[in-house]
């Protein structure tokens, strides 16, 4: 009987003692809670990235990744700043007045500084076509013009 008392007095205190502890579970919980909603939120920003980027690759139908063969002398990336310089340069140019021969859609001027500086890369007409969209005699019309 006594063995019986040790342990219920043994219980009883323990009991007490619980009661003035930290339950850390609910602040492991409150945290596992918090990380996940960060994921999420993360997860949701990037699709919509993504869903942006895929939209604009859809604008561009005839995009085309060159491989490290074929690629021209100059990145992309100078390419673009050259023609951004332009832009900036010439700011009256920056309005689609452009007419094609034979076409009445107008071109505008930033795909005319492409079609120049991948001239002055050695490209040929047919590929400059391919990779601006336009038509060769589009091309040809630019490059005969000097972009004027």
């Amino acid at each position: 009987m006594n063995l019986s008392l040790i342990f219920m007095g043994v219980g009883i205190v323990l009991i007490i003692i619980s009661f003035f502890l930290k339950d850390r579970t609910k602040q492991i919980e409150k945290e596992v809670e918090e990380l996940s909603i960060g994921i999420y939120q993360e997860t949701n920003g990037i699709k919509r990235r993504l869903k942006i980027v895929e939209e604009e690759l859809l604008l561009e139908p005839n995009f085309k990744v060159q491989s490290p063969k074929s690629a021209p002398k100059k990145t992309p990336m100078e390419t673009f700043q050259q023609a951004a310089s332009q832009i900036k340069v010439n700011p009256s140019s920056t309005k689609p007045a452009q007419q094609a021969s034979g076409s009445t859609k107008p071109i505008h001027s930033i795909l005319i500084s492409q079609v120049i500086e991948l001239d002055k890369q050695g490209l040929s007409i047919e590929e400059i076509s391919k990779l601006s969209t336009l038509t060769p005699d589009q091309v040809r019309s630019i490059l005969s013009n000097g972009g004027i």
